[in-house]
């Protein structure tokens, strides 16, 4: 899908012209600010991690994927590698518990999230938000939109390092059509509430909620 065509898949009740959590300003301060502060302070951890990575399989330590983003424009994420493959393609497999293609570092970096940090430079340069609709790969869009009509209304905000479905337990795989429409509506109804309160308290909720996810493989 093109980042034009994306208002024609708009949920009922939600406003053709962006909403406000596209355009707050003090929405996108906040993450250059965040954004910059959080990699200096992760930046030991993410070169430590990085070294592991190139230590355990050959390959790159980061993997660029390409993912939907504000208005359906397409953007490169970026990730630490968890895997011995780099898939990126329209035949793209979700990982799933023991997934094979999972290195031993990746498991642990998964586990924890750790593999997402990189993302803070998406932040940075305005692909992304701290918070907001995780994004899918594009295999993923193009699969799930035919199947739930509401599902491109996600792209009238920026994807998230974490997101409003993510702390309501809906991290990890979506291996079935109903789990991917739980995921769509609760991004909906956070593009629908969207305040920066609201951003402090998902924030404050992503580390509980990291602990006790049992999703992420």
């Amino acid at each position: 899908m093109d980042g034009g065509s994306f208002s024609e898949f708009l949920a009922p009740g939600l406003n053709r012209p962006l909403p406000r959590v596209a355009v707050d300003l003090r929405k996108r301060g906040l993450d250059i600010a965040a954004s910059a502060l959080l990699l200096i302070l992760f930046a030991p951890l993410l070169l430590l991690a990085a070294l592991l990575i190139k230590l355990e399989s050959p390959g790159p330590a980061l993997f660029r994927q390409t993912r939907g983003g504000l208005g359906g424009a397409r953007f490169q994420i970026l990730k630490l590698r968890t895997m011995h493959c780099r898939e990126d393609g329209p035949d793209l497999v979700q990982a799933r518990r023991g997934d094979n293609r999972v290195t031993r570092t990746g498991r642990i970096l998964r586990a924890t999230s750790i593999d997402e940090l990189p993302q803070l430079l998406n932040v940075l340069r305005g692909d992304m938000s701290l918070v907001g609709p995780r994004p899918h790969a594009a295999a993923h869009d193009d699969y799930y939109g035919v199947r739930i009509p509401e599902y491109y209304a996600r792209y009238q905000a920026r994807p998230g390092l974490t997101g409003w479905a993510q702390v309501k337990g809906l991290r990890g795989g979506t291996d079935t059509v109903e789990a991917m429409r739980r995921r769509v509506e609760a991004d909906i109804d956070y593009i629908q509430s969207w305040s920066i309160l609201k951003d402090a308290k998902i924030v404050l909720l992503t580390i509980p909620s990291l602990l006790i996810s049992g999703n992420a493989y």
